[in-house]
């Protein structure tokens, strides 16, 4: 069973929201989203994690994803968890987001369950070039033991409480 969400125990994961996914339908949606998510970790002080596939060929993150002092992993493996430099710094919930759903978000995720570490996916910050390929995904990683939900959901799970200043300034981003 999953519990819910805290952060002490998350850590952010962003993977691949690159220039080269930047013509498929949903990506907008999907780099704002984890700008979003990666707002609120900065302010909850949690780790984060962003990763780029082979960027020489499929650019770097985009802005829209609003990287600050987060250096991108590169990697060429699809799974993140297996990038070199990849750590969790002792946590042992992950929330992933990003492209593609079906394949390095995927294999991330189905690492990292198998690493025993509970994952959370926020359907509406992840991505797939054809729809059928985000759908069958994400109900896959779900069957596997991933908790699918919002990215509201999350945030709000990690905030717990209304009235705090880091309410306050999360608030602003969902607004």
């Amino acid at each position: 069973m999953t519990s819910m969400l805290t952060r002490e125990g998350a850590a952010l994961v962003v993977i691949d929201v690159q220039q080269g996914f930047s013509a498929y339908e949903t990506f907008d949606q999907v780099a704002e989203s984890c700008g979003k998510l990666l707002a609120a970790a900065r302010i909850l002080q949690m780790p984060r994690i962003v990763t780029e596939q082979y960027p020489k060929g499929l650019g770097v993150t985009v802005p829209g994803v609003g990287l600050e002092e987060e250096q991108p992993i590169e990697k060429t493996v699809f799974s993140a968890a297996r990038a070199e430099g990849f750590d969790l710094q002792g946590r042992d919930q992950a929330i992933v987001c990003g492209i593609e759903a079906h394949v390095c978000v995927s294999q991330t995720v189905l690492d990292l369950l198998a690493a025993g570490v509970q994952v959370h996916i926020p359907a509406d910050a992840v991505g797939s070039r054809h729809h059928v390929d985000y759908e069958r995904g994400l109900a896959r990683l779900e069957r596997s033991g991933a908790t699918v939900s919002t990215v509201e959901t999350v945030l709000f799970e990690l905030l717990e409480r209304a009235g705090t200043p880091e309410f306050k300034a999360i608030q602003k981003l969902v607004i």
